[in-house]
C-alpha cells in the first residue's frame, strides 16, 4: 500500500463529516458564526499538532507566508461554503465545492508547469459535465 494512502482516506473520511456536520450547524447558528466555530476547531487541532512538535514548528518564511495564504484561501472558501450550504441543498453544494481541484490542477499547469495527461483531460471534462448536471 502506498504511504499517503491511508492519510488520504482519513481525509476523506474526515471531509465527509465535514460537510454533513456544517448542514447541523447552520440549522442551528447563522453561516457566519458557524465559521467562527468550524476556526476554533481548527485551532484546537492545531494546538494539539503543535503540541507534538513540543511548539516548535518549522520557521522558513516563505513556508510561513505561503501557510498563512492557505490559512486565508481556506477560510474564504469555507464562509462561502457556509454560505452556499445554507441557502442550498447540502447534497448539491457539497457535490459542486468538491471540484476545487480543477482548479488546483489548472493553476499547477500554469504556475508549476506540471503536466496534464490526456486521461486528466478527459476527467476534468467530465468534472465539467458534473457541474452541468448539478446545476441543472
Amino acid at each position: 500500500m502506498t504511504h499517503w494512502l491511508p492519510a488520504a482516506i482519513l481525509s476523506l473520511l474526515s471531509f465527509g463529516f465535514w460537510g454533513l456536520f456544517t448542514k447541523f450547524a447552520i440549522l442551528h447558528v447563522d453561516s457566519k458564526s458557524a465559521l467562527i466555530f468550524q476556526t476554533a476547531g481548527v485551532l484546537l487541532v492545531g494546538l494539539f499538532i503543535l503540541g507534538m512538535m513540543n511548539f516548535k514548528p518549522a520557521s522558513d518564511l516563505k513556508g510561513i507566508g505561503f501557510g498563512l495564504l492557505t490559512g486565508i484561501a481556506y477560510g474564504l472558501g469555507c464562509l462561502f461554503y457556509f454560505i452556499a450550504a445554507d441557502k442550498g441543498k447540502i447534497t448539491t453544494v457539497v457535490t459542486l465545492t468538491a471540484l476545487y481541484p480543477l482548479v488546483t490542477i489548472l493553476l499547477s499547469y500554469f504556475l508549476l508547469r506540471e503536466a496534464v495527461s490526456a486521461k486528466q483531460c478527459l476527467g476534468i471534462a467530465l468534472a465539467l459535465f458534473s457541474i452541468y448536471l448539478l446545476s441543472s
